[in-house]
């Protein structure tokens, strides 16, 4: 069997672009949720691009880390292949944890089904260097990155739904649940890569006519930390701007309380004036009308009222003028 090396800093970076890639994802399952409509359809695409593209690429790091003692490429169809069931698992857990509730049983069928696109993205991208003869893998190996693909995919459903809210806390609980699912999502590819079994007169048919290692690392590695960071910066600005929304449109609706108060009672006593007395014998005509029941009107004469309210003005009028 050929003998494989790691670059180290390779697989530090793709250890932390996981944890972005984590953390975007909770982060984007509370933009989904509190938008609607065409909104909450936007952030779910975009959410879905970023959080697969951000898995990929993890996963393609740390197999560019990953050296042979044979050159090295990927073919760019079975490449893209990958990167498209990276972004199609994300829009299911997005979708997912943004419905009202999330159950015991869909959240297992979740774990299932994203486990399952996390590990067909995985070995798709494998399959991508074409290897020749093919790669012979360690079942249990691979039976175990499932078992690590399904169960960081059922965690990382169960905490995108429990943090979808937006609060300090919150965030300071994601930063650390990121830092979990990208080591639970970089456990799964190192276990995967371990399965891999390269025999010693092996050669990669994709090392030609693919893409080389270097330059798809430099790409995907600012690719994906501009697209991530892109992402965050706008769901940010996005939060402060619908955060300014609220507090303007709660203003405004108590400036109109407040003014049809005014328009509704005697800004001296702060009794109900005429208007308010005629707008409630209409409703009770009308509701009379409605319901063929009759209604009374009690009226209630006080001798002197007038000039008492006349006097209690010259007065308040003094008091302001000095």
């Amino acid at each position: 069997m050929l003998t494989s090396t790691y670059n180290l800093w390779l697989v530090v970076i793709s250890v932390l672009v996981a944890m972005l890639a984590s953390y975007t994802a909770l982060d984007m399952a509370g933009r989904i949720t509190a938008a609607d409509g065409r909104s909450a359809r936007w952030w779910l695409a975009g959410g879905s691009l970023a959080m697969g593209s951000g898995i990929w690429s993890m996963h393609f790091i740390g197999m560019l880390a990953y050296h042979l003692p044979i050159a090295m490429g990927y073919d760019p169809w079975i490449t893209c292949a990958s990167w498209l069931a990276g972004i199609l698992s994300s829009a299911f857990a997005l979708s997912l944890v943004s419905q009202k509730q999330l159950r015991n049983r869909r959240l297992c069928l979740g774990a299932l089904l994203m486990g399952a696109g996390v590990c067909a993205m995985h070995y798709t991208g494998m399959a991508a260097m074409r290897m020749s003869p093919a790669i012979q893998y360690n079942h249990l190996l691979v039976a175990l990155s499932g078992v690590i693909a399904v169960v960081a995919s059922g965690a990382a459903l169960w905490l995108a739904f429990h943090l979808r809210q937006h609060s300090s806390r919150v965030k300071l609980l994601r930063a650390g649940s990121a830092v979990i699912m990208g080591c639970a999502i970089t456990g799964m590819h190192y276990t995967g890569m371990a399965a891999a079994q390269m025999p010693a007169n092996s050669i990669c048919l994709a090392s030609h006519s693919g893409i080389d290692s270097l330059w798809l690392a430099s790409l995907v590695i600012i690719s994906t930390l501009g697209g991530l960071a892109v992402v965050l910066v706008t769901s940010v600005i996005d939060m402060r701007l619908e955060s300014r929304t609220a507090a303007l449109a709660a203003s405004l609706a108590n400036a109109n309380q407040e003014l049809t108060y005014l328009a509704l009672h005697d800004n001296l006593t702060k009794l109900p004036n005429r208007l308010l007395l005629e707008d409630r014998l209409n409703q009770a005509i009308q509701g009379a009308r409605r319901s063929h029941t009759p209604f009374s009107v009690l009226f209630l004469d006080l001798d002197g009222f007038k000039t008492v309210r006349s006097e209690e003005r010259r007065v308040g009028k003094e008091c302001r003028s000095r």
